[in-house]
């Protein structure tokens, strides 16, 4: 049976750099609705809309009796429509590529699922009147839209058969486990593949931990998302944020650790995102304790939560381009494998 979309593909084609700006703007997307879901929080405007779907009981968009706070969470919802826009732009550029992308079509695909579970948790954190857990199950949805917009996008330029030379770059990497051994790294290396692999992941896991923890500080700090009347974690905030603080110096650590054993054959990339990474959690710690030495005000909480998701984004990457240099794949996001020499067994 065809469908709307083969039948498009049928007929015409897009080419790469379509869907990559496409994966790029899913990701900008995914941490815009963090963004002003912080927004929504800390201007106290989470029941600005008191009903979902409706914004009211009557009517959908707010009356001009609500004021700012009603106009506030509508455009966040808004966003979600928009949010909508961009991935199904991301489904169809992925279709419509001369070159089947099959990676990036599923990570558009699960984009669009995790976008309606997270309007349904949205729309349960209105009906639970921002009960603190419903607060932070919405916003780990949000991250975890944001994990598959990250994984479309880098998805989207390392697809052999998506850049310039990528036919060359195929070719020499169904060979890469001849000049690379068997965990992908150089035989005799300080950092085997599996060693690379292992730290790589670690540090996924760490950063994970820290944004989880940092749901709890958040849920059980000042900002409720509406009046002093929201119920908060029974947490003390102190003992939360002081844990969330040592698991970001974890996650720093473990950052540095995976630096010191990427050699420079192979995972220049990898070095220079692992190198990023390092530089916007420096910057996030900062921004993390000048706002709780401050009482938290508002600007700031933003900022740390811009911070936040450009803190996983920045791992995703880490990990997506180690994953890849470990593989011996190439892409515009990795380093290529050296060229191999007709008819000889290793890379010259």
């Amino acid at each position: 049976m065809r469908t709307p979309l083969s039948w498009l593909a049928g007929r015409y084609s897009l080419g790469a750099r379509s869907v990559r700006l496409a994966a790029l703007g899913s990701v900008t997307a995914s941490i815009a609705i963090i963004v002003t879901g912080g927004i929504v929080r800390v201007t106290g405007s989470g029941l600005g809309c008191t009903d979902w779907p409706m914004c009211t009981g009557e009517t959908l968009a707010p009356t001009a009796e609500m004021g700012v706070h009603g106009a506030i969470e509508f455009g966040n919802r808004l966003l979600t429509g928009v949010l909508c826009a961009v991935v199904g732009w991301v489904i169809i550029t992925a279709r419509l590529q001369e070159k089947p992308m099959p990676a990036v079509l599923r990570g558009g695909w699960a984009q669009f699922w995790i976008v309606v579970l997270n309007a349904i948790v949205g729309g349960v954190t209105v009906w639970m009147r921002l009960s603190p857990y419903i607060v932070a199950a919405h916003f780990l949805a949000a991250t975890l839209l944001l994990t598959a917009a990250v994984y479309t996008w880098h998805a989207a330029y390392a697809d052999p058969g998506a850049g310039a030379g990528a036919g060359a770059g195929a070719g020499a990497g169904a060979g890469a486990g001849a000049g690379a051994g068997a965990d992908g790294a150089e035989p005799g290396a300080p950092g085997s593949g599996a060693r690379i692999r292992a730290l790589s992941g670690a540090l996924v896991a760490a950063t994970a931990l820290l944004v989880a923890v940092g749901t709890l500080a958040t849920g059980s700090g000042p900002h409720a998302g509406d009046s002093s009347d929201v119920a908060r974690m029974p947490f003390d905030w102190t003992a939360v944020t002081v844990v969330h603080g040592v698991l970001a110096g974890a996650v720093l650590v473990l950052a540095g650790a995976l630096l010191s054993v990427l050699p420079g054959d192979g995972f220049g990339a990898a070095r220079r995102k692992a190198v990023v990474f390092v530089a916007v959690l420096l910057g996030q710690g900062l921004v993390g304790l000048v706002q709780s030495l401050t009482a938290l005000p508002s600007l700031l909480v933003m900022i740390h939560l811009l911070g936040s998701a450009l803190v996983w984004t920045g791992v995703l990457q880490v990990h997506f381009t180690v994953r890849r240099a470990c593989s011996g794949d190439s892409g515009p996001l990795g380093d290529a494998p050296l060229p191999r020499a007709r008819g000889a067994s290793t890379y010259v």
